[in-house]
């Protein structure tokens, strides 16, 4: 029969080795490991199949077009006052929802997703591979966008109500020269980045935190690539901008800042917190 000193030592025993697995399970997710799981998500990016990356990124195209429909809805039905405009910019948050929750291909999320397998370990083949996913889903996003523009310009998909609005903001967004889009961009990027690297350690509240972010995009009135393809080509396929307009002052400036920002200053930083623990094999 066990003594009570037995007893006593399994007791305590047994409290620290639940002490120790409480703090294992709050540290799990400390930056090297966040690092880690998004390198990892970024290898698979990498190395999914071209059909696979293009429906994904043409689901992404057509679903964020409801950030432009959920802002327009909210600024065609809710009172004109001071405060409308932090209200209406919530609508911008819902085409994100939908395409970061389900996992689509949205291209400012690769700016940091598969950026961070080329920063571990630069090579040729793995900048091509990088490359090749840019392309093939900035490309998918961009023709999804015109799919969904058309629906919406040519067929009775939206209200009537809705195309004041639409067309507002569409010319609102597309108005900038392309020196403000492109430093509007620019933390555009870094807060689609900053979402990437919190949804592993956010789960439970990924959908407040894409919400939270997403709305500061647009309460802050700075310009996103996929998203603004939308309201591009709205007015594109109504012949209300051309080509060369919608390329030289929206399109490439707000692709290079959302670049800079997602790329050349999130994900550098993100692995210069964790350069220097990256010495061995991470522990997932």
């Amino acid at each position: 029969m066990a003594s009570h000193k037995d007893m006593s030592d399994t007791a305590v025993a047994i409290e620290d080795e639940v002490e120790e697995n409480s703090v294992e399970n709050a540290a799990k997710l400390a930056p090297k490991l966040i690092y880690e799981i998004i390198r990892r998500d970024g290898e698979e990016e990498l190395s999914r199949t071209t059909r696979s990356l293009i429906w994904s990124g043409i689901a992404a195209g057509i679903m964020i077009s409801f950030s432009v429909v959920g802002e327009a809805i909210f600024r065609t039905y809710l009172p004109d006052t001071p405060s409308r405009y932090l209200v209406e910019n919530l609508g911008y948050a819902l085409g994100f929802l939908i395409v970061i929750l389900s996992r689509m291909q949205l291209f400012t999320e690769n700016t940091i997703t598969t950026v961070l397998p080329i920063i571990h370990g630069p090579t040729l083949h793995r900048l091509g591979r990088l490359g090749r996913v840019w392309v093939l889903v900035l490309g998918a996003n961009v023709i999804g966008a015109f799919l969904v523009a058309s629906l919406y310009v040519f067929t009775p998909a939206l209200p009537d109500d809705l195309t004041p609005a639409l067309l507002e903001l569409s010319r609102h967004a597309m108005g900038f020269t392309p020196t403000e889009a492109f430093f509007r961009a620019i933390p555009a990027g870094v807060l689609i980045a900053a979402i990437v690297w919190m949804l592993p350690q956010a789960e439970n509240v990924a959908f407040f935190v894409i919400i939270v972010f997403t709305w500061l995009i647009a309460a802050g009135d700075f310009t996103h690539i996929v998203a603004g393809s939308v309201e591009m080509a709205y007015l594109l396929v109504q012949g209300e901008m051309g080509v060369t307009t919608a390329l030289g002052s929206f399109f490439l400036p707000v692709l290079a800042g959302n670049i800079i920002g997602g790329t050349a200053i999130f994900s550098i930083m993100a692995y210069g917190q964790v350069k220097d623990e990256m010495s061995g094999p991470p522990h997932l």
